[in-house]
Protein backbone atom coordinates (compact mmCIF):
# COMPACT_ATOMS: atom_id res chain seq x y z
CA UNK A 1 0.00 0.00 0.00
CA UNK A 2 1.71 3.48 -1.15
CA UNK A 3 1.26 6.32 1.12
CA UNK A 4 -0.88 8.18 -1.82
CA UNK A 5 -3.19 5.30 -1.94
CA UNK A 6 -3.14 4.42 1.80
CA UNK A 7 -4.16 8.21 2.63
CA UNK A 8 -6.97 7.88 -0.39
CA UNK A 9 -8.52 4.98 1.45
CA UNK A 10 -8.24 6.78 4.54
CA UNK A 11 -10.31 9.62 3.30
CA UNK A 12 -12.71 7.46 2.09
CA UNK A 13 -13.09 5.77 5.29
CA UNK A 14 -13.35 8.87 6.64
CA UNK A 15 -16.53 9.90 4.22
CA UNK A 16 -18.28 6.70 5.11
CA UNK A 17 -18.53 7.56 8.80
CA UNK A 18 -19.01 10.96 8.60
CA UNK A 19 -21.57 11.18 5.50
CA UNK A 20 -22.61 7.99 4.57
CA UNK A 21 -23.08 6.76 8.31
CA UNK A 22 -23.24 10.31 10.11
CA UNK A 23 -22.03 8.18 12.77
CA UNK A 24 -22.96 9.67 16.35
CA UNK A 25 -20.86 10.19 19.46
CA UNK A 26 -21.86 7.06 21.39
CA UNK A 27 -22.92 4.90 18.65
CA UNK A 28 -22.15 1.40 18.08
CA UNK A 29 -21.03 0.19 14.80
CA UNK A 30 -21.53 -3.11 13.38
CA UNK A 31 -19.93 -3.70 9.50
CA UNK A 32 -20.26 -6.60 7.34
CA UNK A 33 -17.79 -7.18 4.62
CA UNK A 34 -15.51 -9.63 2.80
CA UNK A 35 -12.08 -10.22 4.71
CA UNK A 36 -10.36 -9.00 1.75
CA UNK A 37 -11.61 -5.37 2.73
CA UNK A 38 -9.78 -5.49 6.32
CA UNK A 39 -7.81 -2.33 5.13
CA UNK A 40 -10.49 -0.78 4.33
CA UNK A 41 -12.58 -1.76 7.97
CA UNK A 42 -9.50 -0.97 10.23
CA UNK A 43 -9.43 3.02 9.02
CA UNK A 44 -13.26 2.92 9.29
CA UNK A 45 -13.08 1.65 13.21
CA UNK A 46 -10.44 4.06 13.26
CA UNK A 47 -12.58 6.97 12.11
CA UNK A 48 -15.90 5.80 13.84
CA UNK A 49 -13.70 5.93 17.23
CA UNK A 50 -12.46 9.25 16.27
CA UNK A 51 -16.04 10.39 15.83
CA UNK A 52 -17.15 9.21 19.16
CA UNK A 53 -18.49 5.54 18.44
CA UNK A 54 -18.22 3.29 21.27
CA UNK A 55 -17.96 -0.07 19.56
CA UNK A 56 -17.48 -1.59 16.50
CA UNK A 57 -17.39 -4.99 15.52
CA UNK A 58 -17.11 -7.01 11.96
CA UNK A 59 -18.82 -9.90 10.61
CA UNK A 60 -16.32 -11.03 7.81
CA UNK A 61 -17.26 -13.31 4.96
CA UNK A 62 -15.38 -15.21 2.09
CA UNK A 63 -17.30 -15.68 -0.97
CA UNK A 64 -15.11 -18.60 -1.88
CA UNK A 65 -16.80 -20.57 1.01
CA UNK A 66 -20.12 -20.52 -1.59
CA UNK A 67 -18.46 -21.70 -3.94
CA UNK A 68 -17.36 -24.29 -1.77
CA UNK A 69 -20.68 -25.16 -0.76
CA UNK A 70 -22.08 -25.07 -4.10
CA UNK A 71 -19.59 -27.19 -5.02
CA UNK A 72 -19.30 -29.68 -2.60
CA UNK A 73 -22.71 -29.90 -0.04
CA UNK A 74 -25.60 -31.95 -0.26
CA UNK A 75 -27.31 -31.25 -3.05
CA UNK A 76 -30.70 -31.38 0.04
CA UNK A 77 -29.04 -28.84 2.21
CA UNK A 78 -29.50 -25.66 0.10
CA UNK A 79 -32.81 -24.56 2.33
CA UNK A 80 -30.66 -24.90 5.17
CA UNK A 81 -29.57 -21.64 6.83
CA UNK A 82 -28.02 -19.75 10.31
CA UNK A 83 -29.70 -16.52 11.58
CA UNK A 84 -27.08 -15.17 13.63
CA UNK A 85 -26.39 -12.86 11.02
CA UNK A 86 -29.57 -11.11 10.77
CA UNK A 87 -30.07 -11.49 14.74
CA UNK A 88 -27.06 -9.62 15.42
CA UNK A 89 -28.38 -6.83 12.57
CA UNK A 90 -31.45 -6.70 14.53
CA UNK A 91 -30.00 -6.33 18.09
CA UNK A 92 -27.97 -3.35 16.56
CA UNK A 93 -30.95 -1.62 14.96
CA UNK A 94 -32.94 -2.14 18.33
CA UNK A 95 -30.61 -0.42 20.26
CA UNK A 96 -30.07 2.11 17.72
CA UNK A 97 -26.27 1.33 16.65
CA UNK A 98 -25.24 1.60 12.87
CA UNK A 99 -25.07 -0.85 10.17
CA UNK A 100 -22.89 -1.07 7.12
CA UNK A 101 -22.34 -3.09 4.31
CA UNK A 102 -19.18 -3.33 1.90
CA UNK A 103 -19.55 -4.83 -1.39
CA UNK A 104 -17.63 -6.50 -3.88
CA UNK A 105 -18.11 -9.93 -4.79
CA UNK A 106 -16.18 -11.57 -7.97
CA UNK A 107 -19.41 -10.89 -10.48
CA UNK A 108 -18.81 -13.95 -12.23
CA UNK A 109 -18.19 -15.99 -8.84
CA UNK A 110 -21.00 -18.40 -9.40
CA UNK A 111 -20.97 -18.84 -12.75
CA UNK A 112 -20.41 -22.78 -12.70
CA UNK A 113 -23.21 -22.78 -9.87
CA UNK A 114 -26.46 -24.52 -10.51
CA UNK A 115 -29.33 -21.51 -11.28
CA UNK A 116 -31.97 -23.42 -9.30
CA UNK A 117 -29.64 -23.75 -6.29
CA UNK A 118 -28.85 -20.17 -6.45
CA UNK A 119 -32.38 -19.71 -6.40
CA UNK A 120 -33.07 -22.26 -3.27
CA UNK A 121 -30.24 -19.89 -1.25
CA UNK A 122 -31.83 -16.53 -2.36
CA UNK A 123 -34.90 -17.14 -1.32
CA UNK A 124 -34.08 -19.27 2.01
CA UNK A 125 -32.18 -16.41 3.06
CA UNK A 126 -34.53 -13.53 1.42
CA UNK A 127 -36.96 -15.14 3.94
CA UNK A 128 -35.16 -15.05 6.82
CA UNK A 129 -33.93 -11.73 6.38
CA UNK A 130 -36.99 -10.16 6.80
CA UNK A 131 -37.28 -8.78 10.01
CA UNK A 132 -34.05 -6.83 9.59
CA UNK A 133 -34.06 -5.64 5.84
CA UNK A 134 -38.00 -4.19 6.62
CA UNK A 135 -36.21 -2.49 9.42
CA UNK A 136 -33.26 -0.95 7.42
CA UNK A 137 -35.00 -0.48 4.32
CA UNK A 138 -37.90 2.00 6.94
CA UNK A 139 -34.76 3.86 7.44
CA UNK A 140 -34.89 3.10 11.29
CA UNK A 141 -31.37 3.29 12.18
CA UNK A 142 -28.26 5.14 9.96
CA UNK A 143 -27.09 2.72 7.45
CA UNK A 144 -24.79 2.31 4.43
CA UNK A 145 -23.80 0.28 1.86
CA UNK A 146 -20.03 1.07 -0.04
CA UNK A 147 -17.65 -1.22 -2.05
CA UNK A 148 -14.02 -2.32 -1.86
CA UNK A 149 -11.97 -3.22 -5.23
CA UNK A 150 -11.72 -6.78 -4.18
CA UNK A 151 -8.77 -7.94 -6.66
CA UNK A 152 -11.46 -10.75 -8.25
CA UNK A 153 -14.11 -7.61 -9.33
CA UNK A 154 -11.04 -5.82 -10.65
CA UNK A 155 -10.46 -8.23 -13.12
CA UNK A 156 -13.88 -8.78 -13.98
CA UNK A 157 -14.15 -4.66 -14.58
CA UNK A 158 -10.99 -4.70 -16.27
CA UNK A 159 -10.19 -8.34 -17.78
CA UNK A 160 -7.34 -6.72 -20.40
CA UNK A 161 -5.22 -5.68 -17.41
CA UNK A 162 -2.56 -7.12 -15.32
CA UNK A 163 -4.46 -8.03 -11.77
CA UNK A 164 -2.65 -5.50 -9.70
CA UNK A 165 -3.09 -2.61 -12.68
CA UNK A 166 -6.90 -3.65 -12.46
CA UNK A 167 -7.00 -3.00 -8.96
CA UNK A 168 -5.82 0.15 -9.02
CA UNK A 169 -7.69 1.55 -11.90
CA UNK A 170 -11.16 0.33 -10.65
CA UNK A 171 -10.01 1.95 -6.85
CA UNK A 172 -9.56 5.28 -9.12
CA UNK A 173 -13.31 4.72 -10.45
CA UNK A 174 -14.74 4.37 -6.97
CA UNK A 175 -12.99 7.39 -5.16
CA UNK A 176 -14.49 9.38 -8.44
CA UNK A 177 -18.08 8.26 -7.94
CA UNK A 178 -17.85 8.90 -4.22
CA UNK A 179 -16.13 13.17 -5.42
CA UNK A 180 -13.07 12.18 -3.39
CA UNK A 181 -11.56 13.72 -6.30
CA UNK A 182 -13.17 17.25 -5.38
CA UNK A 183 -10.88 19.40 -3.19
CA UNK A 184 -13.30 19.01 -0.46
CA UNK A 185 -15.14 16.14 -0.53
CA UNK A 186 -17.15 16.75 2.32
CA UNK A 187 -18.61 20.15 0.75
CA UNK A 188 -19.15 18.45 -2.24
CA UNK A 189 -21.52 16.26 -0.94
CA UNK A 190 -23.46 18.89 0.53
CA UNK A 191 -23.78 20.65 -2.45
CA UNK A 192 -24.85 17.25 -4.40
CA UNK A 193 -27.31 16.37 -1.76
CA UNK A 194 -28.98 19.74 -2.26
CA UNK A 195 -29.39 19.31 -5.29
CA UNK A 196 -31.23 16.28 -5.50
CA UNK A 197 -33.01 17.60 -2.51
CA UNK A 198 -34.80 20.09 -4.42
CA UNK A 199 -35.97 17.26 -6.87
CA UNK A 200 -37.01 15.21 -4.44
CA UNK A 201 -39.36 18.63 -3.73
CA UNK A 202 -40.60 19.17 -6.85
CA UNK A 203 -41.36 15.43 -7.58
CA UNK A 204 -43.33 15.48 -4.39
CA UNK A 205 -45.52 18.98 -4.60
CA UNK A 206 -46.41 17.24 -7.98
CA UNK A 207 -47.86 14.24 -6.88
CA UNK A 208 -47.83 12.50 -9.92
CA UNK A 209 -50.66 9.51 -10.49
CA UNK A 210 -48.05 7.53 -12.93
CA UNK A 211 -45.01 7.60 -14.90
CA UNK A 212 -44.49 6.74 -18.36
CA UNK A 213 -41.56 5.48 -19.59
CA UNK A 214 -40.70 5.10 -23.45
CA UNK A 215 -37.23 3.91 -25.09
CA UNK A 216 -36.52 1.23 -27.55
CA UNK A 217 -38.15 -1.84 -26.07
CA UNK A 218 -39.74 -0.23 -23.21
CA UNK A 219 -43.47 1.24 -22.96
CA UNK A 220 -44.18 0.90 -19.81
CA UNK A 221 -46.47 3.02 -17.14
CA UNK A 222 -46.27 2.75 -13.54
CA UNK A 223 -48.38 3.95 -10.99
CA UNK A 224 -47.91 5.82 -8.07
CA UNK A 225 -49.84 5.40 -4.91
CA UNK A 226 -51.55 8.34 -2.93
CA UNK A 227 -49.14 10.16 -0.47
CA UNK A 228 -46.11 8.65 -2.12
CA UNK A 229 -42.84 10.16 -0.88
CA UNK A 230 -39.39 10.78 -3.22
CA UNK A 231 -36.56 10.73 -1.26
CA UNK A 232 -33.11 11.52 -2.64
CA UNK A 233 -30.20 13.37 -0.66
CA UNK A 234 -29.56 12.80 2.84
CA UNK A 235 -32.17 11.66 4.65
CA UNK A 236 -33.05 11.41 7.87
CA UNK A 237 -33.66 8.54 10.29
CA UNK A 238 -36.34 7.48 12.50
CA UNK A 239 -33.93 7.96 15.13
CA UNK A 240 -33.14 11.40 13.85
CA UNK A 241 -29.90 11.31 12.27
CA UNK A 242 -29.46 12.34 8.79
CA UNK A 243 -26.91 10.10 6.39
CA UNK A 244 -26.49 8.79 2.79
CA UNK A 245 -27.48 5.12 2.57
CA UNK A 246 -25.69 4.51 -0.29
CA UNK A 247 -21.67 5.64 -1.45
CA UNK A 248 -22.36 6.46 -4.33
CA UNK A 249 -25.65 7.24 -4.82
CA UNK A 250 -27.36 9.71 -7.83
CA UNK A 251 -30.66 8.47 -7.54
CA UNK A 252 -34.02 9.96 -6.21
CA UNK A 253 -36.43 6.71 -5.95
CA UNK A 254 -40.52 6.38 -4.81
CA UNK A 255 -42.46 3.62 -3.91
CA UNK A 256 -44.53 2.43 -7.69
CA UNK A 257 -48.52 1.11 -7.00
CA UNK A 258 -47.99 -2.54 -6.38
CA UNK A 259 -51.44 -3.22 -9.14
CA UNK A 260 -51.18 -0.48 -11.37
CA UNK A 261 -48.07 -1.17 -13.84
CA UNK A 262 -48.34 -2.19 -17.61
CA UNK A 263 -46.00 -2.44 -20.19
CA UNK A 264 -42.85 -3.68 -21.16
CA UNK A 265 -39.79 -2.86 -20.31
CA UNK A 266 -35.88 -3.61 -21.06
CA UNK A 267 -33.00 -3.57 -19.39
CA UNK A 268 -29.97 -1.99 -20.44
CA UNK A 269 -27.55 -3.57 -18.61
CA UNK A 270 -26.71 -6.97 -17.34
CA UNK A 271 -27.87 -7.76 -13.82
CA UNK A 272 -25.22 -9.64 -11.08
CA UNK A 273 -26.96 -11.90 -8.99
CA UNK A 274 -25.04 -13.46 -6.84
CA UNK A 275 -21.96 -13.88 -8.74
CA UNK A 276 -23.96 -14.85 -11.83
CA UNK A 277 -25.33 -12.47 -14.92
CA UNK A 278 -28.74 -11.73 -16.23
CA UNK A 279 -28.16 -10.03 -19.59
CA UNK A 280 -30.17 -9.09 -22.37
CA UNK A 281 -33.66 -9.19 -20.66
CA UNK A 282 -37.16 -7.65 -20.36
CA UNK A 283 -40.04 -7.78 -17.98
CA UNK A 284 -43.80 -7.41 -19.16
CA UNK A 285 -46.54 -6.43 -16.88
CA UNK A 286 -50.13 -6.55 -16.61
CA UNK A 287 -51.97 -4.68 -13.63
CA UNK A 288 -49.16 -4.69 -11.95
CA UNK A 289 -47.85 -8.38 -12.12
CA UNK A 290 -44.65 -9.98 -14.45
CA UNK A 291 -46.91 -11.74 -17.22
CA UNK A 292 -43.85 -12.17 -19.13
CA UNK A 293 -40.11 -12.61 -19.34
CA UNK A 294 -37.55 -12.81 -21.51
CA UNK A 295 -33.26 -13.01 -20.94
CA UNK A 296 -30.41 -14.11 -23.13
CA UNK A 297 -28.40 -14.71 -20.49
CA UNK A 298 -29.77 -16.34 -17.34
CA UNK A 299 -33.22 -16.47 -17.37
CA UNK A 300 -34.15 -19.38 -15.16
CA UNK A 301 -31.95 -17.20 -12.71
CA UNK A 302 -34.63 -14.43 -13.48
CA UNK A 303 -37.52 -16.47 -13.49
CA UNK A 304 -36.53 -17.89 -9.98
CA UNK A 305 -36.47 -14.45 -8.47
CA UNK A 306 -39.76 -13.37 -9.83
CA UNK A 307 -41.34 -16.42 -8.81
CA UNK A 308 -39.43 -16.16 -5.14
CA UNK A 309 -42.98 -14.95 -3.39
CA UNK A 310 -46.39 -13.01 -4.21
CA UNK A 311 -45.05 -9.52 -4.27
CA UNK A 312 -41.55 -10.73 -5.97
CA UNK A 313 -43.44 -10.51 -9.60
CA UNK A 314 -44.52 -6.72 -8.59
CA UNK A 315 -42.38 -3.40 -9.17
CA UNK A 316 -41.72 -2.22 -5.35
CA UNK A 317 -39.05 0.89 -6.59
CA UNK A 318 -39.04 3.21 -9.46
CA UNK A 319 -35.63 5.48 -9.54
CA UNK A 320 -34.97 8.10 -11.64
CA UNK A 321 -31.14 8.83 -12.28
CA UNK A 322 -29.14 11.10 -15.28
CA UNK A 323 -27.68 9.45 -17.72
CA UNK A 324 -24.93 12.29 -17.34
CA UNK A 325 -24.10 11.00 -13.93
CA UNK A 326 -20.59 11.04 -12.80
CA UNK A 327 -21.13 6.95 -12.90
CA UNK A 328 -22.48 6.62 -16.06
CA UNK A 329 -20.03 9.28 -17.73
CA UNK A 330 -17.23 6.98 -16.75
CA UNK A 331 -18.31 4.90 -18.86
CA UNK A 332 -17.60 1.71 -16.78
CA UNK A 333 -19.37 -1.13 -16.24
CA UNK A 334 -18.78 -1.94 -13.13
CA UNK A 335 -21.14 -6.03 -12.81
CA UNK A 336 -22.11 -4.25 -8.98
CA UNK A 337 -25.47 -2.54 -8.89
CA UNK A 338 -24.35 0.06 -6.11
CA UNK A 339 -22.85 1.43 -9.24
CA UNK A 340 -24.21 0.16 -12.12
CA UNK A 341 -27.93 1.82 -10.54
CA UNK A 342 -26.58 5.03 -10.05
CA UNK A 343 -25.39 5.16 -13.40
CA UNK A 344 -28.70 4.28 -14.70
CA UNK A 345 -32.41 5.13 -14.39
CA UNK A 346 -33.58 1.98 -12.71
CA UNK A 347 -36.24 -0.29 -10.95
CA UNK A 348 -36.72 -2.93 -8.65
CA UNK A 349 -39.13 -6.02 -8.39
CA UNK A 350 -40.18 -6.94 -4.84
CA UNK A 351 -40.15 -5.02 -1.65
CA UNK A 352 -41.12 -1.38 -1.37
CA UNK A 353 -39.59 0.82 0.91
CA UNK A 354 -42.32 1.73 3.41
CA UNK A 355 -41.01 5.45 4.44
CA UNK A 356 -42.16 5.68 0.64
CA UNK A 357 -45.61 5.63 1.42
CA UNK A 358 -46.38 8.24 3.78
CA UNK A 359 -47.35 7.07 7.61
CA UNK A 360 -46.57 3.39 6.86
CA UNK A 361 -43.54 3.00 8.40
CA UNK A 362 -45.80 1.06 11.36
CA UNK A 363 -48.02 -0.31 9.11
CA UNK A 364 -49.10 -4.22 8.81
CA UNK A 365 -48.28 -5.88 5.52
CA UNK A 366 -52.30 -5.68 4.53
CA UNK A 367 -52.64 -1.69 5.72
CA UNK A 368 -49.36 -1.32 3.46
CA UNK A 369 -50.32 -3.61 0.38
CA UNK A 370 -54.24 -1.27 0.52
CA UNK A 371 -52.06 1.84 0.62
CA UNK A 372 -50.24 0.20 -2.83
CA UNK A 373 -47.20 -0.90 -0.98
CA UNK A 374 -45.45 -4.15 -2.10
CA UNK A 375 -44.46 -6.98 0.10
CA UNK A 376 -42.00 -9.53 -0.64
CA UNK A 377 -38.48 -11.17 1.19
CA UNK A 378 -37.32 -9.99 -2.39
CA UNK A 379 -35.93 -6.48 -3.58
CA UNK A 380 -33.81 -6.55 -6.61
CA UNK A 381 -32.70 -3.36 -8.95
CA UNK A 382 -32.02 -3.74 -12.57
CA UNK A 383 -31.28 -0.59 -15.31
CA UNK A 384 -33.56 0.83 -17.84
CA UNK A 385 -31.93 3.89 -18.23
CA UNK A 386 -30.37 5.16 -21.23
CA UNK A 387 -29.93 8.33 -23.72
CA UNK A 388 -32.78 7.06 -25.59
CA UNK A 389 -35.22 6.93 -22.57
CA UNK A 390 -38.15 9.77 -22.45
CA UNK A 391 -40.23 9.91 -18.80
CA UNK A 392 -43.09 11.57 -18.40
CA UNK A 393 -44.93 12.38 -15.25
CA UNK A 394 -48.92 11.99 -15.26
CA UNK A 395 -50.82 14.51 -13.61
CA UNK A 396 -54.35 13.17 -11.73
CA UNK A 397 -56.00 15.45 -14.90
CA UNK A 398 -54.58 13.17 -17.13
CA UNK A 399 -51.93 15.78 -18.61
CA UNK A 400 -48.22 14.48 -19.61
CA UNK A 401 -45.49 16.31 -18.18
CA UNK A 402 -41.72 16.07 -19.46
CA UNK A 403 -39.52 14.77 -16.83
CA UNK A 404 -36.68 13.45 -18.66
CA UNK A 405 -35.70 13.87 -22.50
CA UNK A 406 -32.97 11.53 -24.05
CA UNK A 407 -31.67 10.34 -20.33
CA UNK A 408 -31.46 13.71 -18.97
CA UNK A 409 -33.73 16.11 -16.51
CA UNK A 410 -35.82 18.92 -17.78
CA UNK A 411 -37.28 20.34 -14.54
Amino acid sequence: MTPEFERSLSDYAELIVKVGLNLQPGQRLLIRGPIEAAPLVRMIAAHAYDQGGRLVETIWSDPQLAVTRYKHAPRDSFTEHSNWWWQAGLEYVEAGGAVLSITGVDPYLLKDAAPELIGTVQRTEGRAAVPLSRRISADAINWCVVGYATTGWASRVFPDLPPAQAQERLWDAIFRTVRLDAPDPLAAWESHNAARAARTAFLNEKQYTALHYQGPGTDLTVGLPENHLWIGGAAPTAIGIVNVANLPTEEVFTAPHRERVDGTVRATMPLNLGGNLIEDFSLTFEGGRVVDLRAGRGEALLRAQVEMDEGASRLGEVALVPHSSPISQAGILFYNTLYDENASSHLAIGRAYRNCIAGSEEASDEEFAARGGNNSANHLDFMIGSGELDIDGITAGGEREPLMRVGEWVI
